[in-house]
């Protein structure tokens, strides 16, 4: 599996042109702005020796007109992490224009105008930051060069601010505008001459800038995928297979086509197996005039259905299945250093566990839903979609029409978590509509969206540590069974891949001679799909925890434990223990993003410190710790919980401390570790997703419990490390050592481990 859909392959670059794009060029991505000056970005992929690959992200536009307004195309999908700001922020930033005149146009899908749009896996910081300054850099040299002309003075003596170019001599001042049509006839500037501002002239970077959503979203006049509309659109629901792979056997449709408002009923042939990241369940849809009528006519349907193989299964039995799976001695080598067998066989004491995680849904606050018209041989969609560009090729592949005939209009989504990616829902909306004509909204309900999401799929894992006679940790054997992701497309597949196990299995960093990595065989059951975080989630929960007891076995605190284990600072590559392949690095060369020791010890140190940690509580209240690396971006944190006689979890704080690179929105990365937190502390508390008969048995959030707002924690304190280093992610990251430390600190307060997730104390 190419991971998460990043785009580059193995030891590929971004690099960037920057050129002078046409006003046609512009209209046609909606910037529908009269004259100025427009430069296009040229993004592409170039090998390790510089030398340019197949393009893959070539314009991105940037306008600015006579009125001084600056127009900057946003390419990727808004789902609150604040994208649609943060970088359009950084090209601003470096041309030094007035932010409050900076309009976000967003892209519609198209991968010969953007590239790859695909929102996912925190990668769009760390792969346009450069590019982005660089554009910025070079229209503010081109607006510079215009000044000088006009002023007749030294290039030297100007300079942006706040949407104007000033003569630093005579305080002279034109406005970006007053300069549009002379920069446009300039020439590109030479690679050679752009100069990137230095960190103390950033006026946009590093600081707290709100998201240019927010006036309208809280005033109601943002547009999500469910409030797409249309003249003459009507709504459609679907009754799909209960059953992953099943089909439609027979249906009788006269019960539904007599409620009113009913127009039509259609049927959905489906994926069938593989059930693949892309195409619909098998189903039966119904399209009226309103939301309602449509829901009735649904509830109205009489469906047999052919539920195929999947019919039985049950999760409760494959967590069983699995248990006994990696009880086995040996799987399949996934990562190994030193001998494992003569540490345990030396070993003063060995500590063996097993952790079982459950199936989880996205559950979205927006279901899945998407608008769709079909006309003269085109399609045009407006969803709330992470992938625009994948949900394109997917519906003109199912539709049988070009790809350059189908367009897809990006809404706000109302979250994403990565279920937004997967483009199922889009291509139901473009179906029906080819299918009756008329202009159709897919809206998926909370049940419908419960019961058929791509799940994240359960996991059983059992680690084996052991402590020499020296009382040093001296092997570490981790046995790991879940259905893979790859599976949904290939149902051969019974393994975890490459880019699933470098999600806190094979990148353990720590300084254990003996370590051994191993997978074992799981059969997927159902559509498998990546949530926030993905692996990272269970295959930590399980890992720091364990590494908590062994801390308590060896008499040792638990944050100089892992400051011991991490031993002196270095640099980590993996590759030479890996078993068959290299070490993913979530798609980036290990060399320009290496896994560094020091970096991590230093976001331990300051959690420690801005955490209070070793400070005394009151009976039944703990601090808990864990660290992980996820997305390139280092994360410490420490949970404090306090337990009543029931059993009760509450959450008075939680800190913190984020090596994310050069941090280019604090507010933004604030509000992801904010965000991260509360979804964390529902995944771990509240929520499960199981199957009995082949169908999930939760409904809506009666069942798939998430944390309300009184359960929450109370405070959640976010401390960023200061680093002139690359950006890295931030969406991703504040996930996968909450779920651990908040197991980490129960055990402090109670005196009771964490095996299981949901933390239940009452068994």
């Amino acid at each position: 599996m190419k991971y998460l859909g990043f785009p580059k392959e193995k030891n590929e670059v971004v690099a960037s042109e920057v050129f002078k794009a046409t006003r046609r060029d512009f209209l046609k991505t909606g910037g529908a702005l009269a004259g100025g000056f427009v430069l296009g970005i040229s993004l592409f992929g170039c090998d390790a020796k510089g030398k340019k690959t197949a393009a893959f992200a070539p314009n991105v536009y940037l306008q600015i007109t006579p009125s001084n307004e600056v127009s900057i195309i946003a390419h990727r999908s808004e789902m609150g992490q604040g994208i649609r700001t943060s970088l359009p922020l950084v090209i601003a930033d470096e041309l030094g224009a007035d932010w409050s005149k900076v309009r976000i146009v967003q892209a519609e899908g198209d991968e010969k105008k953007y590239g790859n749009q695909n929102t996912d896996g925190s990668f769009s910081i760390r792969m346009f930051y450069k590019p982005m300054r660089e554009a910025g850099a070079i229209a503010r040299l081109m607006l510079l060069q215009a000044a000088a002309a006009k002023w007749k003075v030294p290039i030297e003596e100007c300079d942006t601010t706040n949407g104007q170019v000033v003569h630093k001599t005579s305080d002279k001042k034109l406005s970006f505008g007053d300069l549009a049509e002379e920069a446009s006839q300039l020439p590109i500037p030479a690679a050679k001459d752009i100069k990137l501002k230095s960190r103390d002239k950033f006026t946009l970077i590093g600081k707290e800038t709100p998201i240019v959503d927010l006036p309208a979203i809280v005033n109601g006049q943002a547009v999500f995928g469910i409030d797409a509309t249309m003249e003459g659109m009507k709504v459609a629901v679907i009754r799909r297979c209960p059953v992953v792979g099943g089909t439609v056997k027979s249906y009788t449709d006269e019960k539904a086509r007599s409620v009113p408002g009913v127009l039509k009923v259609v049927q959905i042939k489906g994926a069938g197996l593989p059930a693949t990241l892309n195409k619909p369940l098998a189903g039966v849809a119904v399209i009226a005039e309103n939301t309602w009528a449509a829901i009735k006519g649904r509830d109205s349907l009489e469906v047999e259905w052919d539920l195929g193989p999947n019919a039985s299964y049950d999760s409760a039995e494959q967590i069983k299945q699995l248990v006994q799976e990696v009880s086995r001695e040996q799987g399949t080598p996934r990562r190994n250093r030193g001998d494992f067998n003569s540490a345990k066989a030396n070993a003063k004491k060995v500590i063996e566990r097993t952790y079982i995680a459950p199936h989880l849904a996205h559950a979205t606050m927006e279901p899945p839903c998407a608008l769709a018209v079909f006309k003269d041989g085109a399609c045009e969609i407006w969803a709330c979609t992470q992938n625009p560009q994948g949900a394109r090729d997917v519906v003109a592949e199912v539709l049988g029409i070009p790809v350059d005939k189908v367009k897809i209009n990006v809404t706000l989504l109302g979250g994403g978590f990565g279920r937004k990616s997967k483009p199922d829902f889009i291509v139901e909306a473009a179906m029906l509509a080819k299918e009756t004509g008329y202009p159709v909204k897919v809206q998926w309900t909370r049940e419908d969206d419960i019961h058929h999401d791509y799940f994240h799929s359960l996991s059983v894992q059992r680690i084996v540590a052991t402590i020499d006679k020296d009382n040093k940790l001296s092997g570490w054997n981790q046995h790991i069974a879940y259905p893979s992701i790859s599976a949904t497309s290939d149902t051969s597949v019974l393994q975890p891949d490459d880019g699933e196990m470098m999600l806190g299995a094979v990148d353990l960093p720590y300084n254990i001679p003996a370590i051994r990595i191993e997978t074992h065989d799981a059969k997927t059951h159902l559509r498998v799909g990546w949530l926030r975080s993905v692996r990272n989630i269970p295959q930590v929960f399980a890992s720091a925890t364990m590494l908590d007891e062994v801390a308590e076995a060896r008499g040792m605190d638990p944050v100089a434990h892992a400051l011991e284990l991490l031993g002196a600072d270095r640099s980590i590559t993996f590759n030479e223990e890996i078993v068959k392949g290299t070490y993913p690095n979530y798609g980036e060369d290990i060399a320009a993003y290496p896994w560094e020791t020091g970096r991590m010890k230093a976001v331990i140190e300051r959690v420690a410190k801005e955490a209070g940690w070793g400070r005394k509580l009151p009976k039944g209240s703990g601090l808990g710790f864990a660290a992980h690396k996820s997305f390139l971006t280092y994360v410490a944190c420490v949970v404090e919980v306090k337990v009543d006689a029931t059993g009760k979890v509450t959450i008075p704080g939680v800190h913190y401390a984020v090596d994310c690179g050069t941090a280019v929105n604090v507010d933004r990365i604030k509000s992801q570790f904010e965000g991260g937190a509360q979804f964390a502390a529902s995944l771990a508390l509240k929520s499960a997703i199981t199957f009995k008969n082949g169908r999930v048995e939760q409904n809506n959030f009666d069942g798939y419990q998430i944390i309300r707002m009184t359960e929450c924690p109370k405070e959640i304190h976010v401390h960023i490390m200061d680093s002139e280093a690359k950006p890295t992610g931030v969406g991703e990251p504040p996930v996968p050592p909450f779920t651990p430390a908040l197991c980490n600190a129960i055990y402090a307060a109670t005196g009771k481990r964490i095996y299981n997730l949901p933390i239940d104390l009452r068994s």
